[in-house]
C-alpha cells in the first residue's frame, strides 16, 4: 500500500508532540510494508536542514519539501480581521507546496493520502482532482477547541476578544471540512466522539500516539536522590507557556516555602528572554536542551500544568516510558487513561498539587513503583507497531471498500 503523508512542518527533530506522532506512526507503517512518501512544508519557524537527517531516518521512500514562510505578520493579521477566512489556516496556503503536490500526484499512484492536521485541508480539492486516493485526516487535536480554551483563560479584554474572533473563524472552517474526509484518524477517542457531535459522519478511527519503547531507557536511580521537579515543552506553544506561568505564579512560591530544598528545572525550545532571565529561588531555566530524554531522566517528577490545549501530550508518554512520575492536570492527561497514584498524579488546583508533592516527598518507595507502573502502562497501551498495525488493517479495508461508517478503532 502506498501512502502519501502531508505535513505542515518538517517532522524532525523529535522535539515536539507533532513530530513524534508523525514519525513513530510512519516508521511503524513502513515496518508493516507500507511504502511511505513525505511531502512537507519546511517553515521558517521550524526550519530543518534536510542534510542533517540521521542515516536511520530511512522509513520514507522519498522526501519532498517546500520552504514556506508562514510567520504571523501584523499587517496580514490586521487585514484578516475583515475577512471570513481563518488566519490559522490561510498562513499555510502555499502555491509552491501546491505545485509539488500536483507533481507527486501526477507521477505516482497513492492508495492513501494522510493529511497531518486540518491546516493542510485546503489542498483536498487538489488531491481529488489529481488522484483517486482515499483521504485520511489525522487530527492531532480539535484545533478550535485549543484556542477556545486559551481565550477562556485570557483576562485582558482586547486579547480575549481577538482570540475569540480567531477561534470563531477557525471553528467554522474546521467543522466545514468534516464532510471532506474519507476517514478521520483522531489522536483520541474523545476527540473522535467530539468530531461526530460536530457533524462528522464518515469512517472514524482513534489512533493514539505510539512510541517505540526501546528508544526509552529509564533511570530509576533518581528516586534514590533528593526529589526534584522538571518541566519540558516548546514555550512558543501558548498552552505550554500559559500552564508554566500559572504554576510559577500560583504554586511554586507556596511549594518553595513549604519545601525550601525543592528544585524546579525548566527546559524547552523558544524559551522567551523573560523566562531565561527569571530570578526565582531554586528555579533553573535551561532553554533548549540537546537531549530531552536525559533531561527528563535526571528528575523524579515531571510537571504538566496544562490549562488549555487538546489531543494527547507526547511528552507525558515519553516521561512515563522513561519511568518518571507525571504530575498533570486532568486536561493534560486527555487521551491517556492512567490512574491517580498508580501510574500518575492528577491535580488541578494549587492545593492538590502541593498535597501530591508532599506525599511524593514522604513516600519515595511509592514513587519508584509508580515509575515502573508508568513504563508498563505505556508499553501495554502505546506501542507504535501495535497501533500502526490496527490502522493499516483499516486502511486496507477502506481501500477495498469494506469499511463501514460505524467502524471505530480504539
Amino acid at each position: 500500500m502506498k501512502i502519501l503523508q502531508l505535513c505542515k512542518k518538517f517532522p524532525y527533530p523529535l522535539k515536539d508532540g507533532e513530530s513524534i506522532a508523525v514519525t513513530y506512526l510512519s516508521k511503524a507503517l513502513n515496518q508493516l510494508g507500507c511504502k511511505m512518501t513525505l511531502l512537507t512544508m519546511n517553515t521558517k519557524k521550524h526550519y530543518f536542514n534536510i542534510n542533517e537527517l540521521p542515516d536511520n531516518y530511512d522509513h520514507y521512500q522519498s522526501i519532498h519539501f517546500t520552504d514556506v514562510n508562514n510567520e504571523v505578520k501584523p499587517f496580514d493579521a490586521f487585514l484578516n480581521l475583515f475577512s471570513e477566512d481563518s488566519y490559522h489556516i490561510s498562513r499555510f496556503i502555499s502555491p509552491e507546496f501546491e505545485l509539488k503536490l500536483i507533481a507527486l500526484l501526477k507521477s505516482n499512484h497513492f492508495d492513501i493520502v494522510q493529511i497531518e492536521t486540518v491546516h493542510l485541508a485546503p489542498y483536498i480539492p487538489i488531491i481529488r482532482q489529481y488522484s483517486d486516493a482515499k483521504i485520511a485526516m489525522r487530527a492531532h487535536n480539535v484545533e478550535f477547541e485549543i484556542w477556545q480554551r486559551i481565550a477562556d483563560n485570557t483576562r485582558f479584554f482586547p486579547k480575549k476578544w481577538y482570540l475569540n474572533h480567531l477561534t470563531k473563524k477557525l471553528k467554522r472552517y474546521e467543522v466545514g471540512q468534516l464532510k471532506q474526509y474519507d476517514m478521520m484518524v483522531a489522536i483520541t477517542q474523545r476527540d473522535l466522539d467530539f468530531f461526530k457531535k460536530l457533524g462528522y459522519k464518515n469512517k472514524g478511527i482513534a489512533t493514539p500516539i505510539g512510541l517505540d519503547i526501546s528508544d526509552y531507557e529509564p533511570n530509576y536511580k533518581t528516586f534514590n536522590q533528593e526529589l526534584s521537579l522538571s518541566f519540558i515543552g516548546a514555550l512558543d506553544w501558548m498552552p505550554n507557556y500559559e500552564g508554566l506561568m500559572w504554576f510559577l505564579e500560583n504554586v511554586w512560591q507556596q511549594l518553595s516555602e513549604r519545601f525550601p530544598n525543592l528544585k524546579f528545572h525548566i527546559a524547552g525550545r523558544h524559551t522567551p528572554d523573560s523566562l531565561m532571565n527569571l530570578k526565582m529561588k531554586n528555579v533553573k531555566v535551561y532553554g533548549e536542551i540537546p537531549d530531552a530524554n536525559q533531561f527528563i531522566n535526571a528528575h523524579s517528577i515531571m510537571v504538566v500544568p496544562l490549562l488549555s490545549g487538546g489531543g494527547m501530550r507526547a511528552k507525558i508518554l515519553e516521561g512515563m516510558a522513561l519511568g518518571k512520575v507525571i504530575l498533570s492536570t486532568t486536561l493534560g492527561l486527555e487521551g491517556i487513561e492512567a490512574q491517580h497514584e498508580k501510574e500518575v498524579f492528577i491535580a488541578d488546583t494549587p492545593k492538590e498539587i502541593i498535597e501530591n508533592i508532599s506525599f511524593a516527598i514522604q513516600n519515595k518507595k511509592h514513587l519508584l513503583r509508580m515509575g515502573q507502573n508508568a513504563r508498563s502502562f505505556v508499553t501495554e497501551n502505546f506501542d507504535n507497531l501495535n497501533i500502526a498495525r490496527r490502522l493499516e488493517k483499516e486502511y486496507r479495508k477502506m481501500k477495498m471498500g469494506k469499511l463501514t461508517r460505524n467502524d471505530v478503532m480504539i
